[in-house]
């Protein structure tokens, strides 16, 4: 790999194109070298995300434009059901980070179920690595393929998968009361997304039936080493950018919400971007928000037994483009920080 990597980036005109663009610019060892967006292919990228102007960066074009042969690394910020033809077409020598949910399920038929089609290329579900890297950190560093985690799995894996792993909650009895930033449904346009359908309320969605529900039963089952199943309900919140997850967990035999915090402090005393906070510390979107940081909290529930587990992370960031960056730095061998050192935006 040379000093400098050379990036493009698939699908910029989205809002995770623009975050992995934006975390790139202040990314010691990556050079963005080609910018895709089908129907905007002509235009600077500035025309499109204004925030982004002024900085060099190469006009967007069309897929079938770019000379690959400059390529070393490829974030790929479609829509879900388009990516697997797209890496399909790729040379061999790019390295493929996939922010969208074509290769999370590792069971193609669970892809089938969910998300209405056949996957397109099982050869390469295959080899992709599922990349929640504080949890699979050697298997990222040597693939070719990696697929980014959902925003909420990551949200709710990355507390759970350590506590079911020390046999500390019983595994099945979780339930997930999750809530996301508008940024969550993508840029696409949709009636649902209007501001007078968002602003100045809150409902649930995908109720009984999100396609982020496997993907988190995928990873708790794998903590497990059996099969687990959750009750997992989202909500969309009147904000930009942001989820809190409020967890459910019933304790195992002889183990307290202490016990739990202490798991999770030991589990991430070393990583740069998991914060476990002290006792009686809550988090909050707004502590996080433009950081690549997860903060988790163990409180104690009223009810014998019980324990809440809370999380908070930035959707566009952790939960998608920062930790699509992360998953670079390890596949490349660049310090995992790199691009990434920025404190969260307060207020």
């Amino acid at each position: 790999m040379a000093e400098r990597a050379k990036v493009a980036v698939i699908g910029a005109s989205g809002y995770t194109g623009a975050e992995v663009i934006r975390l790139l610019l202040g990314h010691p060892r990556a050079e963005i070298v080609a910018l895709v967006a089908g129907r905007r292919a002509g235009q600077a990228i500035g025309a499109v995300f204004p925030q982004l102007a002024g900085y060099g960066l190469p006009d967007l074009i069309a897929l079938e434009a770019i000379d690959w042969s400059g390529v070393e690394v490829a974030f790929c910020c479609l829509p879900h059901g388009t990516t697997q033809e797209v890496v399909l077409g790729l040379p061999e020598h790019i390295r493929v980070i996939d922010l969208s949910a074509d290769f999370r399920l590792r069971d193609v038929a669970t892809y089938a179920e969910w998300y209405g089609h056949a996957h397109r290329a099982p050869e390469l579900q295959r080899q992709a690595v599922y990349g929640l890297v504080e949890l699979a950190r050697g298997e990222i560093a040597g693939a070719r393929l990696v697929a980014v985690p959902g925003c909420y799995p990551t949200t709710c894996q990355l507390p759970l998968m350590p506590l079911i792993e020390a046999g500390a909650i019983v595994a099945d009895d979780i339930v997930i009361d999750a809530k996301s930033g508008a940024t969550g449904a993508g840029r696409a346009l949709k009636e649902a997304m209007l501001f007078a359908e968002v602003a100045e309320g809150v409902h649930a969605y995908g109720i009984g039936r999100h396609r982020h529900a496997p993907e988190i039963e995928q990873g708790l089952s794998t903590a497990a080493g059996r099969p687990v199943t959750v009750s997992f309900t989202p909500h969309l919140m009147p904000i930009n950018r942001g989820i809190l997850a409020s967890i459910y967990v019933r304790l195992s035999a002889g183990k307290a919400a202490d016990d739990l915090r202490r798991i999770l402090a030991e589990r991430y005393s070393r990583e740069p971007f998991v914060r476990v906070l002290d006792q009686g510390r809550a988090p909050a979107t707004r502590h996080v928000r433009g950081s690549n940081r997860c903060e988790i909290a163990v409180f104690a529930d009223r009810v014998a037994g019980r324990a809440i587990v809370l999380a908070a992370l930035d959707n566009l960031v952790k939960g998608a483009s920062g930790q699509a960056v992360q998953a670079m730095n390890v596949m490349l061998g660049f310090a995992e920080t790199a691009g990434l050192a920025a404190a969260p935006i307060f207020p």
